[in-house]
């Protein structure tokens, strides 16, 4: 029920999302047109800071449950990394293409962008590891220990370090004064985008969670024959 009711919100909001920010929202100013990536650069990387929390959440929610009240966490662990790096992935490429618009080139080694890269190895390191300990019993022990330490690293990487040093990302423009710059309907666009984008990462989540442990069941079954 929950799942019928994200997708038919999802593809009622996501089309919506799309038109507001090309034909509805204005052009910021100093950005100009290429400030409507915005609507799909910080859906993006909010998703994927969404993921990771609810990632380490899990992996915390395992390692505290040894009883298995909570089912499968591991798996929602592993899951949410694995959105969480797909995201993360978006984010450096549509924030490159921005660079690229706004800066003459895709690569500056600006605080966020070295910040976002540095996360997105801290993860995958998580799966190098995961990977590697594919014949150890204690591995979703292990992994799940870690994503708990990654997680710790996502405010700092996202939000405090990369505003300690001087940035040449737009953040200073659309947020100046501590407060949103914008103009309304730049920002009806930005929630419609951010709320689009969430549901779609739910979706592709459930999808992914359901389909795994619809295989460990089967293999547990199979297991149980032999």
């Amino acid at each position: 029920m929950v799942y019928t009711l994200l997708m038919s919100i999802f593809y009622l909001l996501m089309p919506v999302s799309i038109v507001l920010a090309f034909l509805w929202a204005p052009p910021a100013e100093i950005l100009g047109e290429t400030s409507r990536i915005l609507y799909f650069h910080v859906p993006v990387a909010w998703v994927a800071v969404l993921a990771f929390v609810m990632s380490g959440i899990s992996a915390l929610l395992y390692l505290w449950d040894r009883n298995n009240r909570f089912f499968s966490m591991e798996l929602k662990a592993y899951h949410a990394a694995l959105m969480g790096l797909v995201f993360c992935v978006i984010t450096v490429v549509t924030g490159s293409i921005w660079a690229k618009a706004s800066w003459g080139s895709y690569w500056n080694w600006d605080p966020r962008q070295t910040s976002i890269m540095v996360l997105f190895l801290i993860y995958i390191a998580y799966f190098s590891l995961y990977s590697a300990m594919r014949d150890n019993s204690r591995r979703d022990i292990l992994a799940s220990a870690y994503l708990v330490f990654a997680m710790v690293t996502v405010p700092f990487l996202v939000f405090v370090i990369p505003r300690i040093y001087p940035s040449l990302h737009p953040d200073p423009i659309v947020n100046a004064q501590h407060r949103i710059n914008m103009d309304p309907s730049m920002q009806i666009t930005l929630i419609f985008s951010m709320i689009s984008f969430t549901l779609f990462f739910l979706y592709l989540y459930t999808l992914q969670l359901r389909a795994a442990i619809l295989q460990r069941k089967i293999e547990e079954r199979q297991h149980e024959k032999l």
